[in-house]
């Protein structure tokens, strides 16, 4: 049984960082850097990212973005998404923890690394009236989208199954607006309510669509490559990912709340039975947050409950 438990916890590990038995080097060196970073202890990020809820906001994230036709071409012909899932998954994690915890430095160098890699990332798409579209990886329109999607789907799950916010939605789309902005996001939204206008636009405005290319993506994050021991605990965070979907975009994606077994149990508590046990085996706090707080200790600035 113990050994069953390490190979567990180890697979739990690798999907997430890449490495099974210690921290990957970035996360470790983000005990580097002169400064606080943009984002603190007692803030908003490090509320919502510090919690198991991003597990299911990265899914949700995922859905929600391959509704843009230029997002989704994009990942279609410049990703290796279907023979390395989780080395990309990797990488979004590296500059999200990156951009959380590490100093200004550190999230702009990853902010500047991600953006070079999407500049051969363009092309054209036939848009719904179709005509032929340019997009580019690095255009702050489609930026937009990426970011609110990210936003919304961060913020709603954390609401769901994640712990108080300090100083409510309002102050987490504020400060994670600043990850935008390293991306090129020229206007990103300041409040929820801005944020929930925005979505409204993007809705109303005919730019989003579900074909079959969505479709064929959408069975590929339901049944994701991963080992079979995580398989039966990513199928009820699946569901936990589509429950929290506004119905407008279920309708979209073609999903309806997944039935758990012949005799379900309610998917709200279910999802949150699952991070329960992925936060007993990852520990209460991850890698970047502990070297995080050892740069604040180090530069004198000790941070709360440290």
């Amino acid at each position: 049984m113990r050994s069953f438990l390490r190979k567990w916890q180890g697979e739990i590990r690798r999907t997430f960082t890449g490495r099974s038995d210690a921290p990957p080097d970035w996360a470790v060196r983000l005990e580097e850097g002169d400064d606080a970073g943009y984002h603190h202890p007692g803030s908003a990020v490090w509320a919502v990212h510090g919690s198991m809820s991003p597990i299911v906001a990265g899914i949700r994230t995922l859905l929600m973005q391959s509704l843009h036709p230029g997002a989704l071409t994009g990942v279609h012909e410049h990703s290796n998404f279907r023979e390395d899932p989780l080395g990309r998954l990797a990488h979004t994690i590296r500059w999200i923890f990156t951009v959380t915890y590490g100093s200004r430095e550190a999230a702009e160098e990853a902010s500047g690394r991600v953006r070079r890699m999407h500049v051969p990332v363009h092309g054209t798409y036939d848009d719904n009236d179709g005509q032929a579209r340019s997009y580019s990886a690095n255009d702050p329109h489609l930026a937009g989208w990426i970011h609110i999607a990210f936003t919304d789907a961060f913020l709603a799950s954390h609401k769901i199954w994640g712990g108080p916010v300090p100083g409510g939605p309002d102050a987490y789309v504020r400060e994670w607006a600043q990850a935008g902005r390293l991306m090129g996001v020229e206007r990103p939204p300041m409040t929820e309510g801005e944020m929930r206008a925005e979505l409204d636009r993007w809705y109303e405005s005919g730019q989003l669509r579900s074909d079959h290319r969505v479709a064929e993506t959408v069975e590929f994050i339901r049944k994701a490559p991963l080992h079979p021991m995580l398989r039966p605990g990513y199928r009820v965070l699946f569901a936990g990912a589509v429950y929290s979907l506004e119905p407008r975009y279920r309708e979209m994606l073609g999903l309806s709340v997944p039935r758990l077994g012949p005799f379900p149990l309610p998917v709200r508590l279910a999802t949150k039975a699952v991070l329960g046990v992925v936060r007993l085996t990852l520990g209460p706090r991850g890698p970047s947050e502990i070297a995080a707080r050892a740069r604040l200790l180090r530069l004198g600035m000790a941070a709360p409950d440290a």
